[in-house]
């Protein structure tokens, strides 16, 4: 016995030890249906009565009084703490906790005290059986009730049923001392269903709060951004719904400020991606320091942010990036480096920039595309015409992927002239591209869009076998000079793909010119004089195009064996009012002859250029008063002709006096 006593209170200890929450969950059960405590209350109080009224004793009379005292203080305390929910009301609740269990172990008290009673003052047998069983099913009422709290369980259930069995054991006689034996075998039972019910309760409420925890934890990964710790995408679209929603009805602006680093990858590839991490943090700090409780801050991938300002309209905005903006203006420390970072920031306000939740995204995505391309480290606010420049630019996107399959693209050629005979050297191929619905959209327009998606090389590849296939219907040796992207030239494909097209025209190599501006030389110089030695080796004539502008050195002259140079037309544009173009001119035309080099004069529009041309020594030109960029029928027929400086004024010079016949349409360009 003293083992087993042992071994309960053990239990009992380290039920005590359970987890916080679960053990609160537990005690809550104790007054959770003030509905049992009335129904247990009026059962015990008739009773009571009715063994007052078969005996009249006044003892057994205080006792049921006192009881239903206890039992009506209970219920109370019960319904006040189940009804007391308000946080700052915590304290009150507590007090009423506290009456509750202080009213149950009284009430348990005075039921074992009423069955002692009523066995030990009386000498009925029937109320002896109605007391000792209204004790024994109190007793197991407590245990199972209580079972949230062991120590409650056992202690009321031990104050209920061992005060009738002991008075069953003295009462004497052999039926009531084996009904007390059982009852406090009763007992002995009673605590090991309230161990056994405490711990599957609190083990099913360990795990329902497991899987609680749980969920807020894959609810805060599915919401928040596990390197900034700020809201991520989703969390961000579905608080740009939400305030949309409430919007349509309030009529409330709310501004987006969609932030991007400037040049975060050269960080990220310079430093290492843990620099970077760290400076994405820090970032996301900065923004909500200089919101101020204006916006929430959101991540939407990579080195974007998504700053979402309620209530802010234009000014509110433009102040707001202002801020953000400033807060660039200083370094970053991050892990022993003294980062200089800034930001580019599109603004989008709705409901004048956007009606809905992508709407107002796309626009604020063109504004920071606006940021970027203007400079980069600035606030740029959207504009209806972003919209149509970005339409346009959609249209000749999704135009040039199907412009060769819909024949939309063609050729026109315009003649290079040489100045000291007059005769035609050879021809610059033009790529043209009517569009069904655009019309004819410019070369400098959408050959970098080409460039930018990544099918200047299939482009490129289609003029090269158009010009080699005109070149042929031309007499002698006339040239045909193509203009090459850079971006082709850092591909090895590039002299297969001239191999292939004269080839299959049978056009010999030194009919072929390919043009490449200054540009090319930016990144990888040593795979571009790989490139220029392998297409030299083909046989090819090189040109360098728009010499004089952008990134001009002379190490290009002498590091590549150029066949050619073609001077920005620009200059020959001023060449009679600007003393500078005037040097520019004459020095390059110096040079190239010392090094062995032709010289083109691009841009030729008016005679004074052309005898300027001529005077600065000059070997070549090429302009619209020489003539004009021909379809491949009407350049072949002129060529056939035997066209020359000469000829061309002599037909200018009749056009203007409007004497004799009309030069061709396809002549007039």
């Amino acid at each position: 016995m003293k083992d087993l006593i042992e071994r309960w209170i053990a239990r009992v200890w380290r039920e005590n030890g359970d987890d916080a929450a679960a053990r609160r969950s537990l005690a809550e059960s104790l007054y959770a249906s003030p509905l049992a405590l009335v129904i247990g209350g009026i059962i015990a109080l008739a009773i009571g009565l009715l063994i007052v009224a078969r005996t009249g004793d006044p003892v057994i009379l205080r006792i049921t009084v006192a009881q239903g005292l206890a039992a009506v203080i209970r219920f109370g305390c019960a319904f006040a703490a189940d009804h007391v929910t308000d946080r700052p009301e915590a304290s009150r609740r507590r007090a009423w906790v506290m009456g509750f269990e202080a009213a149950s172990w009284g009430h348990g008290l005075l039921i074992g005290a009423l069955a002692s009673a009523t066995i030990l003052r009386s000498n009925d047998a029937s109320l002896h059986m109605l007391a000792a069983t209204l004790a024994a099913t109190y007793g197991a009422a407590a245990a199972g009730r209580n079972a949230g709290r062991v120590q409650v369980a056992i202690g009321q259930s031990l104050l209920m049923v061992l005060p009738p069995a002991v008075a069953l054991l003295v009462h004497g006689g052999l039926p009531y001392q084996l009904l007390g034996a059982v009852m406090i075998l009763m007992l002995v039972g009673m605590a090991e269903i309230s161990f056994k019910t405490h711990q599957i309760v609190a083990d099913a409420l360990r795990g329902k709060q497991e899987k609680s925890q749980l969920a807020m934890k894959y609810e805060r990964l599915a919401r928040f951004d596990s390197l900034t710790g700020v809201e991520n995408r989703m969390a961000m679209q579905m608080r740009l719904r939400d305030l949309f929603e409430k919007n349509r009805r309030t009529h409330n602006a709310v501004a987006i400020l969609w932030m991007d680093l400037d040049r975060f990858k050269e960080i990220n590839d310079s430093l290492g991606h843990m620099v970077g991490d760290h400076l994405l943090c820090v970032v996301a700090e900065k923004l909500a320091e200089a919101l101020d409780g204006r916006g929430h801050v959101a991540r939407f991938g990579g080195d974007e942010f998504i700053l979402i300002c309620p209530g802010a309209d234009r000014a509110a905005a433009q102040a707001i990036a202002a801020d953000v903006v400033d807060y660039f203006r200083h370094s970053f420390d991050i892990a022993g480096h003294s980062l200089a970072v800034t930001a580019s920031i599109g603004i989008a306000v709705a409901p004048q920039d956007g009606r809905d939740v992508d709407e107002l995204m796309q626009h604020a995505d063109m504004a920071l595309y606006q940021a970027k391309g203007t400079g980069r480290n600035r606030a740029v606010s959207f504009t209806w015409s972003m919209k149509e420049r970005f339409n346009r630019l959609h249209e000749i996107e999704t135009g040039l992927r199907r412009a060769i399959a819909d024949r939309e693209l063609s050729l026109h050629f315009q003649p290079v002239f040489n100045l000291a005979s007059g005769q035609v050297v050879g021809c610059e191929a033009l790529l043209r591209w009517m569009h069904p619905t655009l019309g004819s959209v410019p070369p400098q327009e959408f050959i970098p869009i080409a460039e930018n998606i990544g099918i200047i090389a299939e482009i490129s590849d289609w003029v090269l076998g158009e010009a080699c296939a005109a070149a042929t219907d031309w007499p002698g040796d006339l040239r045909v000079a193509v203009n090459i992207s850079p971006q082709l030239l850092r591909s090895a494909e590039l002299p297969q793909m001239v191999v292939s097209h004269l080839m299959r025209a049978g056009l010999p190599a030194r009919r072929l010119e390919l043009e490449v501006t200054e540009n090319v030389f930016l990144d990888d110089q040593a795979h571009t004089s790989a490139m220029l030695l392998e297409l030299r080796k083909i046989g090819l004539r090189l040109t360098l195009d728009d010499f004089g502008t952008g990134y001009s050195s002379l190490s290009y002259l002498s590091a590549y064996a150029f066949d050619t140079i073609k001077v920005d037309q620009s200059f020959m544009h001023n060449v009679r009012r600007s003393p500078e173009s005037q040097a520019v001119v004459r020095a390059i035309a110096f040079l190239a002859a010392e090094l062995g080099m032709d010289t083109v004069a691009e841009g030729i529009e008016t005679d004074e250029q052309q005898d300027y041309a001529s005077a600065a020594g000059f070997t070549d030109a090429q302009g619209f008063l020489l003539c004009q960029p021909q379809a491949r029928p009407a350049i072949a027929a002129l060529l056939a002709g035997g066209i020359d400086i000469g000829t061309m004024r002599a037909r200018r010079a009749r056009r203007r006096a409007g004497a004799g016949p009309a030069a061709p349409v396809a002549a007039r360009g």
